[in-house]
């Protein structure tokens, strides 16, 4: 059938939704929520079955509603109301949640109900909470509202109105205000003051104060066995300032100052850079870490890097921690990125900080080139790149330079750049993606800019494998089969096949050749005549909102679009 997604952006929910139900054969179209009059014209022009609102900031039209069948998905349990659902699950401390599909009615999340799914509430921010578990529910609870929507139609099903729910426990709730939000330093403990943040993350952020400058908080993590006076800012950690609770203290990693223009988010330690060079530096558990299995065969680099956004001195710590762990007697380099995003390639946000972000730009794409190169290196190793998270532009590059590519089930994968102000992009992607799927495949996989499914990129040989439909079994079956390849009895063939095929196109073509001519592109693109690249960093960074939906993704504001006929109509 034809699904318009209606959305406020195309963001991890709407696009693993795009992505699940392309794959089960529906035909998908989407259109940005800007105002009445631009949602009524995208229904009008694709004519869809089901118009679907997977993220939204407002009521659907009224004209909309009425005329066609339109579900909203909404991130709580039935009966639960209002904007701010998993804010305030997170904060009272819920341990179940859930997500429910209904129907647009006149009333904000009212309509009766076609589908829910609960999920077990973990200790998490909800930014992560969203793209994980929320997500899959979501999922499959939009899978069973569209299996009813023939029977719907034929009048032989009819969803469940909210007042007939059995055991509905949700309530109206308004949106979540600063002032429910407030920490209190002097009282709160380390629980309390993690809760809020987390319910905060990533928006709006908790308002607050650091060195006596007003800001909103981000990206906490627990410290234990430090402390101090309650409030006091006590020492720094990579990016990190920590700050003591009544009970502890608390990492905090993330804020936007409020004297900013335009406010964004900088690691804490960037944004108040002068005073956080007063602060102690403390050895805590960094973003980047390395154990190896109980036989020493197989090591596994975790980088956790908060949006999956990697910064120039990330990118060179993270070389530096390749290298290391290619001096180590492993058979296989497990690189495992971080547990919410694999990565997102280069920092736009510590570009537009920077005092010349052309300059920035070009320094992080060159340390991002030399991770990848750092990785393609290690002849004397096997590498996997195991994506437990998202992965989008120069993060997808970076997870090709290894020998194998492992992904979890329902991870998407965002193999281009042209969304970010036409990139043309490096990290050595026109050796990397033609080696995998083919020069034809290759070209059309970067103009198509659209979200892939891990399986349809293992179908297309851009990635190896995918399994795993849990986090933790995902880690599971990581370990086991890179074990597997560690005591592989092949694996001295497989690793002088490796060398050979590195040898015969370094012959054919150097690894510098390709850099040479993609950063070549990359110089006009943040040197060059035309400001596309920087005006969308801008925007992207600002978090402006939509004023268009691009084409790409709106198909029915194509050049010769129409509504296909009904079959067995004459043309």
């Amino acid at each position: 059938m034809r699904i318009l997604l209606l959305t406020h952006s195309f963001n991890s929910l709407t696009q693993r939704l795009y992505a699940e139900l392309r794959e089960d054969g529906h035909e998908l179209s989407v259109e940005f929520d800007i105002n009445d009059a631009v949602a009524e014209e995208a229904v009008a022009l694709f004519a869809p079955d089901l118009v679907l609102a997977p993220f939204l900031k407002r009521a659907v039209p009224e004209a909309i509603w009425r005329a066609h069948p339109t579900l909203i998905v909404h991130p709580g349990i039935v009966g639960d109301r209002g904007p701010s659902a998993l804010d305030w699950a997170i904060m009272g401390g819920a341990t179940e949640w859930g997500v429910t599909v209904l129907q647009a009615e006149a009333q904000m999340d009212a309509g009766p109900i076609w589908a829910t799914r609960a999920f077990a509430l973990r200790e998490a921010t909800k930014a992560s909470l969203y793209r994980s578990e929320v997500t899959d529910a979501a999922l499959a609870a939009v899978r069973e509202a569209i299996g009813r929507l023939a029977d719907w139609r034929a009048g032989t099903w009819r969803p469940t109105a909210l007042a007939d729910w059995p055991e509905a426990r949700g309530q109206w709730r308004e949106l979540m205000r600063q002032a429910d939000r407030r920490i209190d330093w002097a009282a709160d403990d380390t629980a309390t003051v993690l809760r809020k943040i987390r319910a905060a993350d990533g928006f709006p952020g908790v308002a607050d104060a650091l060195f006596g400058a007003p800001c909103h908080l981000f990206d906490a993590r627990p410290a234990p066995g430090l402390g101090g006076a309650p409030g006091e800012l006590i020492g720094r950690c990579d990016g990190a300032v920590l700050r003591a609770t009544v009970d502890g203290a608390v990492w905090i990693g993330h804020v936007k100052r409020a004297d900013s223009d335009p406010p964004f988010k900088l690691p804490a330690t960037v944004a108040f850079e002068a005073e956080a060079a007063t602060l102690p530096a403390i050895e805590a558990d960094a973003d980047i870490g390395y154990r190896e299995s109980d036989d020493g065969q197989v090591g596994f680099l975790r980088f956790d890097f908060y949006n999956g956004a990697m910064s120039t001195d990330q990118c060179r710590r993270l070389q530096a921690a390749i290298e290391t762990a290619g001096r180590r007697p492993t058979r296989v380099l497990v690189l495992e990125g971080g547990a919410d995003f694999w990565s997102n390639g280069i920092h736009l946000n510590r570009i537009e900080a920077a005092a010349s972000p052309a300059d920035a730009s070009w320094a992080n794409i060159n340390a991002m080139d030399d991770v990848c190169l750092a990785l393609l290196s290690l002849t004397d190793k096997l590498t996997v790149a195991a994506l437990r998270g998202n992965a989008g532009a120069g993060g997808c590059f970076l997870a090709l330079a290894a020998d194998r590519v492992w992904a979890r089930e329902g991870v998407v994968l965002n193999p281009h750049y042209k969304n970010m102000g036409n990139l043309f992009g490096s990290e050595y992607w026109t050796y990397l993606l033609p080696r995998r799927v083919g020069e034809a495949r290759a070209q059309a996989i970067m103009a198509d800019r659209l979200p892939l499914l891990a399986r349809a990129a293992q179908r297309i040989g851009l990635i190896d494998a995918c399994f795993g439909d849990t986090a933790d079994a995902f880690v599971a079956g990581v370990s086991r089969r890179a074990g597997a390849l560690a005591s592989d009895a092949d694996f001295a063939a497989r690793l002088a096949d490796k060398r050979t095929a590195r040898e015969r196109d370094e012959a054919q073509r150097p690894l510098a050749a390709y850099r040479e001519d993609e950063l070549a592109h990359m110089q006009r693109n943040f040197f060059g005549f035309d400001p596309s690249y920087h005006v969308a960093r801008y925007h992207f960074v600002a978090k402006t909102p939509q004023s268009w939906t691009p084409r790409h993704l709106a198909r029915h504001r194509d050049i010769g679009w129409r509504v296909p006929e009904p079959a067995g109509e004459a043309r």
